[in-house]
């Protein structure tokens, strides 16, 4: 169930939902950017962003001012999928709904010294965008379902690979910004194992598209995790499988955030 709670947040054209998910029991705020002209043929492209309430402002703003008419691209539908404490990145929320199970052992001691929160939940949490959120915009809006897009930044990022690698057929645009491969002892490059053995038989129309972004003053292993990702899908790309790396100077791993929006803008809405 959702109520419409604000219907200028923080602009006109944006709106803020209560969404308490029958999928999993837990509470979001779903922040919704409406589109600033009709729309295509074929509907809306949509943008869903995880950790709305840190992304969702710049994203949608860019988006007003990038689909500007005569020159710009189509209008489309931005979300974020927010928590009901408002703050940019919630940690105990995220910390559950953006990662797959974990041995705690095999995770990093946080640098406050306090223990992991609960954590695995990404699974529960896709269930919840695929059988509720994405529902609930399609109930608002035309939408294009072959211009489906989901970003997300570090955790964020891991779940962006893990609904690649485990729902191939859920978005057409996968763009993960500076993702957590570490999670797990990289867990999720066995995903990829698996995604890269199954991935030719799957014949997905359209071909999913995957943007990973990175800043270049990240942690060392972050930055050298990103750069493997191509490289271990590389094999995929005779079969339709599009993957490309986009690394920011100068950039570190808050600062990059407003230059991977822009770049998600580009690599959502391009027509091919």
């Amino acid at each position: 169930m959702s109520t419409l709670v604000n219907n200028s947040y923080p602009h006109a054209g944006c709106e803020e939902h209560i969404l308490f998910a029958r999928t999993s029991g837990l509470e979001y705020r779903i922040l919704v950017s409406r589109p600033g002209g009709d729309a295509p043929p074929a509907g809306y492209p949509v943008i869903y962003a995880a950790d709305g309430h840190a992304l969702f402002h710049t994203l949608a703003e860019s988006a007003r001012l990038q689909t500007r008419k005569p020159h710009g691209y189509d209008p489309a539908v931005i979300v974020g999928i927010g928590y009901p404490s408002g703050e940019p990145f919630d940690m105990i929320r995220r910390c559950y709904d953006f990662t797959i199970p974990a041995d705690v052992t095999s995770l990093p001691k946080r640098p406050d010294g306090s223990q992991w929160p609960e954590h695995g939940g990404a699974d529960r949490f896709l269930d919840v965008l695929e059988k509720e959120i994405m529902p609930l915009i399609g109930g608002m809006f035309p939408v294009d379902p072959k211009r489906q897009s989901l970003f997300g930044h570090s955790l964020g990022g891991l779940l962006v690979l893990h609904t690649l690698f485990t729902r191939p057929a859920l978005f057409s645009h996968f763009a993960a910004g500076s993702p957590s491969v570490w999670w797990g002892d990289y867990a999720v490059l066995e995903e990829l194992k698996h995604f890269t053995g199954a991935f030719p038989q799957l014949g997905l129309s359209p071909k999913p598209k995957l943007l990973i972004t990175v800043g270049a003053e990240e942690l060392e292993h972050m930055v050298a995790d990103a750069e493997l990702l191509p490289e271990r899908l590389a094999p995929l790309a005779s079969a339709g499988l599009e993957v490309k790396l986009a690394k920011f100077p100068e950039e570190g791993h808050v600062s990059v955030l407003p230059a991977a929006l822009s770049r998600l803008l580009r690599f959502a809405l391009e027509q091919p």
